[in-house]
């Protein structure tokens, strides 16, 4: 029963990236606060767009290279979970595992977005100032623009994020396989959802520093 649920999540999401049909969103995303109204000179996702945001934020060198390999490695030196051990068969695995709630969880994201308007994209701050960017940083974890670049509950992402944490539960070890550990991993999804988003706002300007000396 888990498995038909799996599938027919996956096969609705993947539905969503299919090229749609300009369709109002009016009545199936609701009004919302936002973080300054409207994204500056938003030009909406295309169905091209949308499967690359997918691809680069599963599959990305941030993602293998980064987000991936610290949190197995994290996981390792911690032993959790308990069944995959200390050793690199355990890495590798939780890192195996990381990549696939991921794929899951974008999948959602990209597919249902689609279907309502929600952009996955992150947009930079349109101010400067630190503390404004990091407060800018923390309400767009919430929120994403729809077709018309104004700023809405990110729906989409909320069901990405819970979705693939609660499906992985059908293939993840016994000790993780549970409701509560399904709750906190959605928990994590979001802290880690903000700390890519300020790495995406401020890396750049590292960079720029890095490169004047």
């Amino acid at each position: 029963m888990k498995w038909v649920l799996v599938l027919f999540v996956l096969a609705l999401a993947t539905a969503g990236l299919a090229p749609a049909q300009n369709v109002s969103n009016t009545y199936l995303l609701p009004e919302a606060a936002s973080a300054s109204n409207r994204v500056p000179n938003y030009q909406p996702i295309i169905t091209t767009e949308r499967r690359r945001w997918f691809l680069t934020s599963t599959v990305g060198p941030t993602s293998l290279l980064l987000a991936g390999p610290l949190s197995a490695a994290i996981g390792t030196a911690r032993n959790i979970p308990a069944e995959y051990g200390t050793h690199w068969d355990g890495f590798g695995n939780r890192n195996g595992m990381r990549l696939t709630g991921i794929a899951t969880g974008n999948l959602i994201e990209a597919g249902l977005g689609a279907v309502w308007g929600e952009d996955p994209r992150y947009f930079p701050s349109p101010t400067r100032g630190v503390w404004p960017r990091v407060k800018y940083v923390i309400r767009t974890t919430f929120l994403a623009p729809n077709r018309d670049g104004h700023w809405h509950p990110a729906y989409a992402r909320f069901a990405g994020d819970v979705g693939n944490n609660f499906l992985s539960n059908s293939w993840r070890a016994d000790s993780e396989a549970t409701t509560s550990g399904a709750v906190g991993r959605s928990v994590w999804g979001v802290v880690g959802r903000m700390g890519s988003q300020a790495f995406a706002e401020f890396w750049p300007d590292v960079q720029k520093k890095i490169l004047r000396k």
